[in-house]
């Protein structure tokens, strides 16, 4: 993405891209157990009910064997609500899962439960009131267009008007695989409801990352199942407050981007798989638990696959949940149901990109399940060497604009180049050389990168700790504590401090309240981390963004909005600060024996 909507090369950008109330009676195992299902209209989106249970001990630590329910899968239904009488679906939602084991099963009675307590109702309307009032803020003052939008646009109206999923070319419109169709066929449903003006988009995209602030609120509010109504309340509570009023997350509703989308389907992902019937493997002890927990497993996979459609990197989320699952019942015992686990989830993420890919056989040539990770056509060639030599050194978001965003044909500046990204005068000599020839030929050629990517091997080869380790761990503090001022008409300078404030002091008052917004969220959220280390759900979520921070420091370039998408997950964890100590009262399970 570049300021002022400056285009970006085909080669060079594409990684940008349940609640409700239940009632369940547990009694003799001879007698049927009885679901409910409530169905809700939240934010204007109806939500389907799937199976997706949920109990007061839901940061995976109560005992006893889960029983299960009917919720409305979107974790949006927190409103008002009407429960229906409804038969089990696991007779059409999923085929039947063979016995794992054969055991007694002891059941538990608990009482009907929601996702929020009713005191949290009280604090839905005005926060969600406030979020929208920072977004259309956003939206009036600050609107944004990338050089991405205009891909994104064309893909949309070509897709609507023409049936074609694809750009012209030479007068020609050509099916494309370059960018997954998931925002593409979001702008196209907008497009057809409400017209193609970028304002409607705009104001799409902010009730979209307002349903994801409740979507972190019942991720806050499961992660703290197990404790008073009265804490919980408190945790939701905070979690939604703090989501809602996150400018780094409404400021990307005021630009037609994958971010809001993304981060919506990968909160949505996230609370999905902390149901607890899902995530607790080792009490899965008869077919109706297991059956229960594939319908878990598979939804889950299912809106990482959604999300998958929108940006390719939404996968890191369905690998941090295995790498959870299978650190903490890595006993072989428990073999079996991990790999069932990890197969379902498969299933599911697979089912929304198997009619993708099956499209790009058909019309590109290439079986391609996920976008392409440079966003090139079919037969384009790359800079990987030139980018390979960038990630030997390069580390700033600054140094995106200076260097890899310059290709393929605007020119490269020598004067640019910081003092450690060449080991010696020599090495310096050599890459002026290349640049020089890669000035006077407008153009990356073959042979040029080539040479590049040689001079890439020789630094790593060199300095293997600092490529493989110092630079990763560089471009992950660039990405989490640059100032995220992107989308704003500030530059984001801030050093040095006496100089950038006469410069421009209300562009410093900006970036420098911006700059320690996030670093109080980073606190909040290692305070949270430490304090609950021994909460699974907790534990999940830092499994997650450590594993998607290792993924993106290998791409390209360090963006900040990399890891825009943690932050609802991240907010959430960081809620549990709000739980406060308080004497537990006597247990109101009963355990028939």
């Amino acid at each position: 993405m570049r300021p002022n909507g400056g285009l970006s090369s085909s080669g060079t950008q594409n990684m940008q891209s349940s609640t409700g109330q239940y009632s369940t009676q547990a009694g003799d195992p001879a007698h049927p157990v009885q679901h409910s299902v409530m169905t809700a209209n939240s934010l204007g989106f109806f939500l389907r009910a799937v199976e997706i249970p949920f109990e007061r001990g839901s940061n995976f630590c109560s005992s006893g064997t889960n029983p299960g329910a009917l919720t409305a899968s979107g974790a949006l239904a927190i409103c008002s609500d009407s429960t229906l009488s409804v038969k089990t679906l696991s007779g059409s939602f999923l085929p039947p899962v063979p016995r794992l084991l054969q055991c007694p099963c002891h059941l538990i009675q608990l009482r009907p439960h929601k996702m929020f307590p009713k005191t949290f109702h009280k604090h839905l309307v005005p926060a969600l009131l406030a979020g929208l009032a920072l977004r259309l803020f956003f939206i009036w003052r600050f609107p944004f267009y990338s050089g991405d939008t205009a891909y994104y646009e064309e893909l949309a109206r070509n897709w609507l008007y023409h049936g074609i999923y694809g750009f012209y070319s030479h007068g020609q419109l050509l099916p494309s695989d370059a960018r997954g169709p998931g925002y593409p066929a979001f702008l196209a449903g907008i497009y057809f409801l409400g017209g193609r003006g970028r304002l409607v988009v705009m104001l799409a995209q902010a009730f979209v990352d307002l349903a994801t602030s409740v979507l972190a609120a019942g991720t806050a509010a499961r992660l703290s199942g197990d404790a008073p109504d009265a804490t919980r309340t408190r945790v939701a509570a905070a979690a939604l407050w703090l989501t809602a009023l996150c400018p780094f997350t409404a400021n990307y509703a005021a630009v037609p981007l994958t971010e809001v989308l993304a981060t919506f389907f990968t909160a949505l992902a996230l609370l999905i798989f902390l149901v607890p019937a899902g995530m607790e493997v080792d009490r899965i002890a008869s077919n109706r638990d297991a059956l229960r927990a594939v319908k878990i497993w598979f939804a889950g996979g299912l809106a990482v696959g959604l999300g998958t459609l929108v940006r390719p990197e939404t996968p890191l989320l369905l690998v941090a949940v295995l790498v959870a699952l299978w650190l903490r019942y890595r006993r072989p015992a428990n073999w079996k149901k991990l790999t069932l686990a990890t197969l379902w989830m498969i299933a599911g993420l697979l089912l929304p990109l198997t009619p993708w890919a099956a499209r790009n056989a058909l019309s590109v040539g290439r079986v391609q399940f996920l976008a392409p990770r440079y966003a090139e056509t079919y037969g384009d060639v790359l800079p990987t060497g030139f980018y390979a030599w960038t990630k030997t050194w390069m580390f700033r978001f600054r140094d995106a604009y200076l260097f890899t965003w310059k290709l393929p044909v605007q020119p490269i500046e020598v004067k640019n180049l910081p003092s450690y990204a060449a080991d010696s005068s020599e090495e310096f000599s050599r890459v002026a050389s290349l640049l020089d020839q890669y000035n006077r030929t407008h153009g990356m050629t073959r042979s040029l990168d080539l040479q590049f990517a040689e001079l890439a091997r020789e630094r790593s080869k060199h300095h293997p700790i600092r490529t493989y380790v110092w630079v990763p761990l560089e471009r992950s503090a660039s990405m989490w504590f640059t100032p995220r001022t992107t989308l704003l008409p500030f530059s984001g300078r801030l050093w040095p401090l006496a100089e950038s404030y006469h410069y421009n002091a209300t562009e410093f008052e900006v970036t420098l309240g911006f700059a320690l917004l996030n670093i109080l969220y980073v606190v909040i959220f290692l305070a949270a981390a430490w304090s609950c280390r021994t909460n699974p759900g907790v534990l999940l979520i830092v499994t997650f963004i450590v594993v998607r921070t290792a993924f993106l420091t290998q791409l390209q370039t360090c963006e900040p909005r990399y890891v825009l998408v943690c932050f609802p997950a991240l907010l959430a964890a960081g809620a549990q600060l709000f739980r406060r100590s308080e004497p537990k009262g006597p247990s109101k399970e009963i355990v028939n024996a």
